[in-house]
């Protein structure tokens, strides 16, 4: 077993932490478009995967917590998503959540296994999976908004108003929500809600 402290484990651990913490900061950016331009379920599908982010991050740096005072040296390479409309970000989270899930994370997990650490080789596969539901989910929100129909649909489906928690059942959204008067871009579609 190799000594932590000098595994590449830990150094796979803050690339991951960092990785994560920047997830979450870019979707939380995101959010803050999707805000500006009315489309507070968009808005909400980032800040919603943006916490999971943050949560995946305190698990890998906890991670840590024996190296605890000393500073972890690490390379990496880590995207700039600037994009100046939504389904650019949808697209990239979506590559980027993929990334980690087939690329990155079954690496990290096979060299902990490697190195002796099978409590952190799974930790990253579970977190793995988990990025995988993250990829599926802003792809899915992605191919709604390229398609344009975010709100519409070609059959009818159940809607949800995420102000307010109002259902109908209709080919489109409600222009605006009949018990809390918040605007189409509260509703979603009841089997996406919230987020699967």
């Amino acid at each position: 077993m190799q000594a932590f402290a000098h595994s590449q484990t830990r150094e796979n651990l803050m690339r991951a932490f960092a990785g994560e913490s920047q997830a979450r900061n870019r979707y939380t950016i995101a959010a803050g478009i999707a805000h500006k331009e009315g489309l507070e379920v968009l808005r909400g599908v980032f800040l919603f995967t943006a916490d999971q982010e943050k949560t995946h991050a305190k698990q890998f740096y906890g991670q840590l917590a024996q190296l605890n005072g000393q500073t972890i040296q690490i390379d990496g390479t880590y995207p700039v998503d600037l994009y100046d409309n939504l389904l650019a970000h949808l697209r990239a989270a979506q590559h980027n959540e993929y990334q980690e899930w087939e690329h990155d994370y079954q690496h990290f997990a096979q060299v902990a296994m490697s190195e002796g650490f099978p409590l952190v080789g799974k930790l990253f596969e579970n977190i793995a999976r988990v990025e995988q539901t993250h990829g599926d989910r802003f792809g899915k929100f992605a191919d709604l908004l390229e398609k344009g129909q975010l709100f519409f649909s070609d059959v009818e489906v159940q809607w949800t108003c995420l102000h307010c928690g109002w259902v109908v059942t209709s080919t489109a959204a409600p222009a605006q929500c009949p018990v809390c008067r918040h605007p189409q871009g509260y509703f979603v579609r009841v089997e996406l809600a919230p987020w699967n």
